[in-house]
């Protein structure tokens, strides 16, 4: 299991394509320059199953309509979030002075799904709100590494001054589920560079204290 991660749209959104030896994919939070994305996965003739989100902040989901009328494939998102995908104010954009939204979702997740299989892929799910309610982080166990969107960063947490933020319900969701997985995990984030879980229980300021 491998990924490619593509830094995307004016807020450097991180979209990340998952593939295997059989080069099916798996699109995590494709957030912007749609035609970008595509023209990476048919480059590396891939094959997507399915986009998954973390959440529905307007950075996260700009390119989800263009890519999934290319590839025909299901959308996930968390409940608590499915109709901020056509709701400008809850979603971010409006306060940022634009108007992003997706369609509605296909496949809707909620807190008693615990696992997500997908072809040969299969996620963890963690329930990880804070940095808005629906938030959620995808576990690859056989890949080593968590897909935490918004929620964890390296040297940093995901801001909660947005609609529905709770800096609380954040810092309980980072010790409770993402801080629990092994060290070595790699945290893969919406923004900014690669980190470890351990790294963070280490070195990252916003933990310590909690």
């Amino acid at each position: 299991m491998q990924w490619k991660k593509l830094t995307v749209g004016p807020v450097q959104e991180n979209t990340y394509i998952i593939y295997n030896r059989e080069n099916e994919a798996i699109i995590i939070d494709p957030g912007s320059e749609g035609k970008r994305i595509i023209q990476n996965i048919e480059s590396n003739q891939l094959k997507p199953l399915a986009i998954l989100l973390t959440h529905a902040h307007f950075d996260h989901i700009g390119g989800v309509d263009e890519v999934r009328e290319r590839y025909d494939v299901p959308l996930y998102i968390h409940k608590r979030e499915a109709d901020w995908l056509g709701n400008t104010k809850k979603n971010g954009s409006l306060y940022f002075g634009q108007s992003i939204t997706a369609k509605q979702a296909s496949h809707i997740l909620t807190d008693n799904d615990k696992m997500l299989k997908i072809g040969s892929f299969s996620f963890v799910i963690l329930i990880t709100p804070g940095h808005s309610p629906g938030s959620v982080s995808y576990y690859l166990k056989g890949a080593n590494a968590v897909f935490s969107g918004d929620a964890l960063f390296a040297g940093s947490i995901g801001r909660t001054d947005l609609f529905g933020g709770n800096q609380k319900l954040l810092l309980q969701s980072i010790h409770q589920k993402l801080l629990l997985l092994p060290e070595e995990t790699t945290v893969l984030s919406g923004h900014g560079p690669e980190t470890t879980i351990g790294m963070e229980m280490d070195s990252n300021p916003f933990l310590s204290g909690f």
